[in-house]
């Protein structure tokens, strides 16, 4: 039995090469092994898609690539689903998540989704390019707690502000948290924001906090 670190190594790896063959043995032995999904994804799978992430920005490599390791991601969950709807039955809360207008990358964002749904929440992803009134509709639409919105473009970082000022303009009871490159904690407190995630690994505990 391969132990805990070869196995989460090779998660990582199988999406760095957007290996569908590795992906699938590997998940499977982190199953087997019994690795906590959180693990699996934030320590395997999610590490790969950052380092995806990183040589995307260093133009390294390129569109396709990403598709390529994204949809070796989504191979992985779907292995991982029974697991993950095991516990649908006591979901700890809804989350709805997506790209600021204007700005469509979604690598970050889509770690972040992975991460809460094996943590136990639901999570609606709108996607990239979405408006304050997208999340505000589907936050009632699913009785959200809380509305995460990823940026990664200096430009875009003032639909983050939008968002909080929505939020009160309507007087939803969302929580309203957000992460991405140029964002950081003294630019949530400055525009009013509930929380802010440096990586997709501290977005459970974030949103733990602001569900309870």
């Amino acid at each position: 039995m391969a132990d805990r670190a070869a196995i989460l190594a090779d998660l990582k790896k199988s999406i760095e090469t957007w290996d569908l063959n590795l992906v699938k043995e590997a998940t499977q032995q982190a199953i087997d092994a019994q690795i906590p999904i959180s693990e699996i994804i934030g320590d395997g799978l999610g590490k790969g898609m950052e380092v995806i992430g990183v040589r995307f920005d260093k133009a390294e490599i390129f569109l396709p690539q990403v598709v390529a390791a994204s949809k070796t991601m989504e191979l992985a969950l779907k292995i991982l689903e029974p697991l993950m709807t095991a516990g649908a039955g006591s979901l700890k809360g809804c989350v709805v998540m997506g790209t600021v207008e204007g700005d469509i990358h979604e690598i970050g964002k889509n770690v972040c989704c992975a991460m809460l749904r094996g943590a136990g929440y639901k999570v609606i992803d709108l996607g990239p390019d979405a408006t304050a009134q997208d999340f505000i509709d589907a936050a009632d639409e699913n009785e959200a707690q809380v509305l995460g919105g990823s940026a990664l473009m200096t430009t875009t970082l003032e639909a983050q502000r939008e968002l909080v000022e929505a939020v009160k303009e309507v007087e939803g009871p969302y929580k309203c948290i957000f992460g991405g490159a140029p964002c950081s904690q003294a630019w949530c407190d400055e525009i009013g924001a509930d929380g802010y995630s440096e990586t997709a690994n501290e977005i459970i505990g974030l949103v733990d906090k602001l569900v309870q």
